[in-house]
């Protein structure tokens, strides 16, 4: 919670506690103080659910992406070694002309050996436990984990906005009790009710709602 709230927030406690003391405005600003410190809490509430949930979704996305740049690093290694593989097997193969019986014989198993090779170096999805270490696994796997990071930072950024709202609403339920002003009160419900719908939002449907 943003130093600013706290401060509206520690505000509104001491005019709780002030109009206690002295009998604040008679029994209906009593209730209505005690129904406003009701909101209060309600929203902040929710709002320590939706920073801990931004918190976790924005940790959970700078690994992905950190797994995703792994992977193609690892996708960019084997593919040049691919690469160099099938060059030296061709250049292998243009040698073969003209040279003797025993030549050709050794290149032909040089040639085979580098064909599996590169063929390995393309698809190996028996590795690293049956995901796969070949380019076509590692390019597979690098897209799989920039989906997740995508959906992460979809559901942090409605977890960024639904803190907002929560924190815009405390700061308006304690600008009741200071002012006086019912309509704040209310403004600060429905504040909590859009944080409500933009958590649901993240949790369940982080692709539903397009922010940024």
């Amino acid at each position: 919670m943003s130093h600013g709230v706290h401060a509206v927030q520690h505000e509104a406690e001491h005019q709780m506690e002030h109009d206690a003391k002295h009998g604040g405005h008679g029994e209906g600003h009593d209730k209505l103080n005690k129904r406003v410190a009701l909101l209060i809490a309600f929203i902040a509430l929710f709002l320590a659910f939706s920073e801990t949930l931004g918190k976790s979704a924005q940790t959970a996305a700078l690994n992905y992406q950190i797994e995703a740049s792994n992977l193609w690093n690892f996708f960019q290694a084997k593919n040049i070694r691919r690469t160099a593989t099938i060059v030296a097997s061709e250049s292998a193969k243009i040698d073969l002309v003209g040279a003797d019986d025993a030549k050709k014989a050794a290149l032909a198993k040089q040639i085979d050996e580098w064909t599996k090779t590169a063929a390995r170096y393309q698809s190996e999805p028996e590795a690293a436990g049956g995901k796969g270490e070949g380019t076509r696994e590692l390019s597979r796997r690098a897209i799989e984990e920039r989906e997740k990071r995508d959906v992460a930072l979809a559901k942090y950024h409605h977890y960024e906005v639904a803190s907002a709202a929560f924190q815009i609403g405390i700061v308006l339920a304690s600008a009741t009790v200071i002012t006086g002003m019912v309509a704040l009160s209310f403004l600060a419900g429905a504040l909590g009710l859009v944080g409500i719908a933009f958590m649901g939002i993240g949790l369940f449907a982080p692709h539903a709602v397009h922010l940024f």
